[in-house]
């Protein structure tokens, strides 16, 4: 048997933890949440997900900074990092793409093809 797809979800707001956790239940998938970027960052320390999901507008450092720190460390080059957003402004879409993010999910999330729109990032 596979092993699941190891996904690390980086959000502060306990509604959308909820969201992503309803989607992405099921034995293809391994989810992980962390609320903040600092947290995520200590665990990619130890644990290498499949791929990362990341809010843009977290507290204190937002997805693109934490995106920005991921793509320093060479040993998570071939993870994708994914933003889930409600900045949906074109040019908000380019500073995340410049910031390294390898895709971009806008909120409100379409529940009825998310999964679909994940399992493109999954290698």
């Amino acid at each position: 048997m596979d092993q699941p797809t190891h996904i690390l979800y980086i959000e502060d707001n306990p509604d959308s933890q909820r969201l992503i956790t309803r989607l992405l239940t099921a034995p293809q998938y391994k989810l992980e949440i962390v609320s903040d970027g600092e947290n995520a960052l200590k665990r990619l320390e130890s644990k290498v997900p499949d791929l990362i999901l990341v809010d843009i507008g977290l507290p204190e450092m937002d997805g693109k900074h934490f995106t920005k720190i991921v793509r320093q460390e060479n040993r998570l080059d071939h993870v994708p990092v994914v933003a889930l957003t409600a900045h949906v402004l074109r040019t908000d879409k380019e500073s995340i793409l410049e910031s390294g993010c390898n895709g971009y999910i806008p909120k409100p999330i379409n529940v009825d093809k998310f999964q679909e729109e994940i399992n493109r990032f999954i290698r």
